[in-house]
Formats: C-alpha cells, sequence, structure tokens
C-alpha cells in the first residue's frame, strides 16, 4: 500500500488533470455543463474514481455520462503522461449526490421556517383558555378588614399595677425592729416571762 499523502497528492493531480481536460480537449457535444468536484484514489493506486456534477435535465445528465465513458481512454493517457507514475490509475467516473442533497436540505430548511411562522401566527391570535392571571388574589373586603383601625391585637400580658414581685420593706410589713434586733412581738413575750417569776417569788 501506498503512501496515504502520496495517494491523496495523486488524487488531486487527477482532478486537476481531468478538468481541464474537459473544458479544453475534449469536444465531445454530448458534454453538458459539467464539474468536477472530487477525486479519490485506492491505496494501491491504481483505481481513480471521479465525481462530478452535470446542470440540466436527466437526458442531459445521462448524455454527459456517456461522453465521459468515451473519454476515458484518452483521459487516462494524459494522465500518465503528465504524472509520470509507473501504472496510471483506471478511471471510473460518479455522479456527486451533493448538489441535489444540498437541495433536499434546503427544501426542508424552507418547509420548516413556513410551520413556524405558521405557528407564530396561531399564537399571536391566540387566547387564553381561563383567566389571564390563573393566580389566586385577596378579595377586596378582607383588604378593607385589615386596613380598619383598631383592629390590632391587645396584648394580654401586661402586668396590673401592684402585682410586683419585689420584696416589701419592714415599714410596709408594720414590724418594726429595735435596734438590738428585737421587735415589738418579743418584747411582751419578755415582759410576760418577768411577771410569772415575781408572782413565784412571793410569799402567800
Amino acid at each position: 500500500m501506498a503512501d496515504p499523502a502520496r495517494a491523496r497528492k495523486l488524487s488531486d493531480r487527477i482532478k486537476v488533470i481531468v478538468a481541464e481536460m474537459l473544458e479544453q480537449r475534449i469536444k465531445d457535444p454530448r458534454l453538458g455543463f459539467i464539474t468536477i468536484t472530487d477525486s479519490r484514489v485506492t491505496g494501491d493506486l491504481h483505481e481513480a474514481t471521479v465525481y462530478y456534477t452535470v446542470y440540466g435535465t436527466d437526458e442531459e445528465k445521462a448524455a454527459t455520462a456517456a461522453a465521459l465513458e468515451s473519454a476515458k481512454g484518452v483521459l487516462r493517457s494524459e494522465i500518465g503522461r503528465q504524472t509520470g507514475v509507473r501504472f496510471t490509475p483506471t478511471l471510473a467516473f460518479v455522479a456527486d449526490a451533493i448538489p441535489e442533497n444540498a437541495l433536499a436540505i434546503e427544501d426542508l430548511l424552507i418547509r420548516a421556517a413556513h410551520a413556524d411562522a405558521e405557528v407564530h401566527d396561531q399564537a399571536a391570535q391566540a387566547t387564553y383558555a381561563g383567566e389571564a392571571d390563573p393566580y389566586k388574589k385577596p378579595r377586596e373586603d378582607d383588604l378593607d378588614s385589615d386596613d380598619e383601625p383598631g383592629t390590632d391585637e391587645e396584648p394580654g400580658t401586661d402586668e396590673e399595677p401592684g402585682t410586683d414581685d419585689e420584696p416589701r420593706s419592714d415599714d410596709e410589713t408594720g414590724s418594726d425592729t429595735d435596734p438590738d434586733g428585737e421587735t415589738d412581738e418579743d418584747e411582751s413575750a419578755n415582759e410576760e416571762t418577768d411577771d410569772d417569776e415575781g408572782t413565784e417569788g412571793t410569799p402567800a
């Protein structure tokens, strides 16, 4: 198998030679408006495939194919002379389907554009199945009741005056304390004790 780079170089050279020959040397009236699009060479450099397109009707395309078949010998001899290879590749002409595929794709794109335009027109004229705004909103009377004064909740945790837990002072409780630390109740108890002791000590 030959070097791939050499095969690509030979295929490019064959493409140029065939295009020049068809334009300048081949005078077959059956040739239509032909364009050489590509050329491929096998790995052993023994076969070359030339791709072409023809602008015209199906009859003109068939006539061009017949003219290429009859010109194979002349074209191969010129390729051998200009390339100088030891074995001149055989030629095979194949109609390129790229233009037809491109036209088919373009037609599909045009149809898709028309379909999109129709959908856009239908969407512009469409109306809502329900309300325009489907979200629930508060009623007007609810809004009015929220805005009325005096509806705020009064705090019920305020303590009434006089319920503080602070301890009352001695003056408030009424239990006065002497400087010695004794209260009035302690003094009265001491006096009763003294009276009892004086009564027991008096002779009858």
